[in-house]
């Protein structure tokens, strides 16, 4: 075929400018798995994380961002036989097609996501993820049992958390395999146990994995015992981005064993003794207000006391017998000035009317010797007469 000699020259810029959007705007190759075995894995201090993805007859070039790198469980390993998911893209300054990867697990986990899927519709259908099903948790609980590996660094973890936030609560342990073709049937036993039926929260914990490794934690025995379980359960099962079918079965969902702890200890040590203390001020203070309003009622009942008691009534009625004697003694004295007052003006006027008292203003008394009679006249005079003056009498006779 003879090239046109009128069709369009393109840069090579252009080409693969046209070959990406091709490429990009295929929605088939937008959401795509590739199943292949790592090699050339690369990881710079970027945080992204650079491989190539290869079977037996090619290889593609990969490429995941440090978002999606940080979230990727379990680590990437040279040869690992894995599943990626994401979409085809253009490295335009080299002209290569990659794979921009969001997702990466181990071959196999597919089906095993499948059945995960399966199962949850089937137990969501049934209500056993029906929030109106999940119980609370106890604030400070006393007891608390934990279902996880006697050996497992998951133990450790809640162990030491527990024992640093509420050292008050009794620890039951029923220990269980987490992990292998033995752990369902061991965890329901464990759950079902009866020295965790003294407890008012049990804690299923194991450490993080891959999805086989936390398969136990899907199985349908395991989770219908853990919605019918009659004590609150926390489930902190693997790391935070892992999900199994006990999270949704479960109470409360804790990212880790060790959220799972602080979860189930919401009031720690030192928030009892922040509490004891408040509560110890407020008792001060009650106890301070309440002796000072007895006090106070005390103080007011001794004056009731004191106004009716009968040595108030005698104080009083010494009091209104002191008054009574000093208004009588005042009467008295005033009466005594009158009487005074009255004699001297008796006495005045005696004296005024006294013959005694004319005679020293020159009169003179006249008797008749014989009967004493007062001579007032002529004819009263005769015979021998007393004439009495001031400073004495003397007697006379009538001259015929």
């Amino acid at each position: 075929m003879q090239p046109s000699l009128f069709n369009e020259t393109l840069t090579v810029s252009q080409l693969t400018f046209r070959i990406r959007k091709l490429l990009e705007e295929n929605p088939g190759l937008q959401d795509v798995w590739v199943e292949g075995e790592i090699s050339n894995l690369s990881r710079p201090a970027s945080g992204h994380i650079y491989f190539t993805l290869k079977d037996r007859n090619a290889s593609l070039r990969c490429v995941m961002w440090k978002t999606d790198a940080a979230r990727t469980r379990p680590a990437l390993q040279e040869g690992a036989a894995v599943e990626v998911h994401g979409k085809i893209a253009v490295y335009e300054p080299q002209g290569q097609y990659q794979l921009i990867a969001n997702l990466i697990r181990p071959r196999g986990e597919g089906a095993l996501f499948q059945e995960f899927l399966r199962l949850k519709a089937q137990l969501e259908a049934e209500g056993l993820f029906d929030p109106e099903r999940k119980r609370p948790t106890p604030e400070l609980p006393r007891r608390i049992g934990i279902v996880t590996s006697a050996t497992g660094a998951a133990l450790r973890d809640i162990l030491n958390t527990l024992h640093r936030r509420l050292p008050l609560a009794s620890v039951i342990l029923a220990p269980s395999p987490v992990q292998g073709v033995d752990a369902p049937p061991a965890l329901v036993s464990a759950l079902q146990s009866p020295i965790l039926q003294s407890s008012d929260v049990i804690l299923l914990a194991r450490g993080g994995g891959s999805i086989e490794d936390l398969w136990a934690f899907n199985d349908e025995r395991v989770v219908r015992a853990v919605a019918s379980s009659p004590i609150p359960i926390i489930c902190g099962v693997g790391h935070e981005t892992d999900f199994t079918l006990c999270d949704f079965a479960a109470d409360l969902r804790a990212p880790t064993p060790t959220a799972a702890a602080e979860l189930a200890t919401p009031i720690t040590i030192d928030d009892l003794h922040a509490q004891l203390s408040t509560f110890h001020s407020r008792l001060t203070d009650l106890t301070s207000s309440l002796l000072a309003d007895h006090r106070a009622l005390i103080f007011t009942l001794a004056a009731r006391l004191r106004f009716v008691s009968p040595d108030r009534r005698i104080q009083s009625e010494h009091q209104h017998l002191d008054e009574l004697s000093r208004r009588a003694s005042s009467a008295l004295t005033h009466r005594i000035q009158l009487q005074f007052a009255r004699v001297d003006g008796i006495s005045k006027r005696l004296s005024a009317l006294n013959p005694e008292a004319v005679l020293s203003r020159g009169y003179a008394i006249v008797t008749r010797i014989e009967d004493g009679r007062v001579v007032s006249s002529v004819s009263d005079a005769r015979g021998g007469m007393t004439v009495r003056v001031s400073d004495g009498e003397f007697e006379v006779k009538r001259n015929s």
